[in-house]
């Protein structure tokens, strides 16, 4: 088979592929590293391939392996919030540079809903917590809805380890994610519901309208910006710091998406180049968490327009 016969063969697959590989990792970054590693793996494999499992199941099996090595060699990846405790004041901490920050993916909206609420940033960010076994189970069964018998084959292991491994991962991954998904925190808005939500945040932010932003927010709201650790918990110390730090300087947002979430980008004046890519997290209709994303390297890999921008 020619290199043009198996990306044709595999096309189909690749972009599962790619989300399984982010589940896993964490990190786009890495998950970039994993598929490729698969793909070269099965482009050597395919010769070998005899059809006794379908391709499907044979390219995960190559990607989750290739996870599995991955994982063994780079750090966790975990948002700033699970790194330390809030911040008291408005001052933060230098840039950590080191690849243990979860990174945002970017969003496909034509995958299925199920595989779009895989994607949130704490179904992710509680899938780093799982041993990479169960990470992998977890992923295999509930996910990508393999069966306990394809799962076992895959990781040359027994039915019987599969189950317990998988009971043992929902039951972790429950105390660490919402009771409801962000996918249905925006049905429940619903279409005119995230359209006030967005021009009102938009709005807020740009006019510096602490009250009108901080309005949108739960009262438990929490702000990060990784790869600063430094994080913020409560409206009180998040308006301190937009008050003193943040609105210091003009901005302008444009809407987006990452994750199935809602997410903004944030151009920084005077020459408004983008400086955070900020992707909140909704419980009842307000805004629960922001996580303003500063690395530039996550805006090459979101392929993000950097700015500049004008001023309207």
């Amino acid at each position: 088979m020619d290199h043009a016969a198996f990306a044709e063969l595999v096309a189909p697959h690749r972009a599962a592929m790619h989300a399984l590989c982010y589940r896993m990792m964490g990190s786009l970054a890495d998950a970039d590293d994993a598929l490729q590693e698969a793909l070269l793996g099965a482009w050597k494999g395919i010769a070998q391939f005899e059809g006794r499992a379908t391709l499907r199941t044979w390219l995960y099996r190559i990607a989750t392996n290739a996870c599995l090595q991955l994982i063994a060699r780079r750090p966790r990846r975990e948002l700033a919030t699970e790194r330390g405790p809030a911040s008291t004041g408005v001052d933060v901490e230098p840039f950590v540079d080191e690849p243990v920050w979860l990174e945002p993916y970017p969003d496909d909206p034509q995958a299925l809903l199920e595989q779009r609420e895989s994607l949130e940033l704490a179904f992710v960010a509680a899938l780093q917590h799982l041993p990479a076994n169960q990470r992998a189970v977890l992923i295999l069964r509930d996910v990508l809805e393999l069966s306990a018998a394809e799962v076992a084959e895959l990781l040359d292991t027994s039915v019987a380890s599969i189950t317990s491994a998988l009971q043992r991962a929902r039951q972790t991954v429950a105390t660490r994610v919402p009771p409801r998904s962000q996918a249905a925190e925006l049905r429940a808005l619903g279409d005119d519901g995230q359209r006030a939500l967005v021009d009102g945040f938009i709005g807020a932010w740009e006019r510096q309208d602490l009250d009108g932003l901080l309005a949108l927010l739960t009262r438990d709201a929490r702000f990060s910006m990784p790869p600063i650790p430094t994080w913020f918990d409560g409206t009180h110390a998040i308006g301190r710091f937009f008050r003193e730090r943040v609105f210091a300087t003009p901005w302008r947002l444009r809407p987006g998406h990452a994750n199935g979430q809602l997410a903004f980008l944030c151009y920084q004046g005077p020459d408004f180049r983008l400086g955070a890519f900020n992707v909140v997290t909704l419980r009842g209709g307000q805004i629960a968490e922001m996580t303003g994303f500063l690395d530039p390297q996550v805006y090459d890999r979101l392929v993000l327009p950097r700015g500049p921008l004008q001023e309207a």
